[in-house]
């Protein structure tokens, strides 16, 4: 059985050995880029499906070259920074990363968080499912319509790219029509661990879904927040 291809962008070289030792004891193949212009180079020419990216590079920094993967790309993506701040951690997630870990961490955690966000994308990947589709993979919210297992989403008509975590949140929201999760309970349910920052968190992912689907995301139509309890799609 082929394993995940997972790519390593980080300038601290031991930062970078050390993360692939985890990895590589986890079962992964790893590739490894010591700056963003090296990243991307091995992105074009391997079939990488997970990328941990460090923020603070010479070059062009880990923000941009998020930018650019998610111009064409859907894979997961962790962002690693030494910075702490919740704005640090707003900006990675707005720039569309999956997720966000701050220098120093755990290895251990940051395997489990690799091993969380490559079950749903490999699950979500319409490669790994076969062509057909039932009804009840189909669900519609008006002119939105969600594919479950071909992993897409239509706004009357128009294709709209997800990363693997927008399209687990509205996923969750679809399936539950009317009713109101709290940020802690959309966390639970989508990293399946406890809560952490949830609130800054859930609001980043939430405002990057309503920017793709809605035509005005300051009046949305589909996601909507219930002041002090959560969000829900009716």
């Amino acid at each position: 059985m082929p394993k995940e291809k997972i790519l390593i962008i980080e300038d601290e070289k031991e930062i970078a050995d050390l993360i692939e030792i985890y990895l590589v004891n986890g079962g992964y193949e790893v590739f490894k880029a010591y700056s963003g212009e090296e990243g991307l180079r091995v992105l074009d020419e391997q079939s990488i499906q997970l990328v941990i990216l460090d923020i603070m590079m010479p070059g062009i920094d880990g923000l941009e070259v998020c930018r650019i993967i998610r111009k064409d790309k859907n894979i997961p993506i962790l962002m690693l920074s030494a910075k702490s701040e919740d704005m640090d951690k707003i900006l990675g997630l707005s720039t569309g990363a999956d997720d966000y870990l701050t220098k120093p961490f755990n290895p251990l955690e940051l395997l489990a968080r690799v091993k969380s966000q490559l079950r749903r994308y490999l699950y979500l990947n319409p490669q790994n499912k076969q062509n057909t589709t039932k009804c009840e993979d189909i669900i519609t919210v008006n002119g939105l319509i969600i594919n479950k297992t071909g992993h897409t989403v239509t706004v009357y008509d128009r294709e709209v790219n997800l990363t693997p975590t927008e399209f687990q949140i509205l996923l969750l929201l679809a399936s539950h029509r009317s009713r109101v999760f709290s940020a802690d309970e959309i966390f639970e349910r989508i990293w399946e661990e406890p809560p952490f920052e949830s609130k800054n968190t859930m609001m980043v992912h939430i405002r990057n879904i309503r920017e793709k689907i809605e035509d005005n995301p300051r009046k949305p139509c589909f996601i909507k927040t219930v002041w002090g309890v959560g969000y829900k799609i009716e």
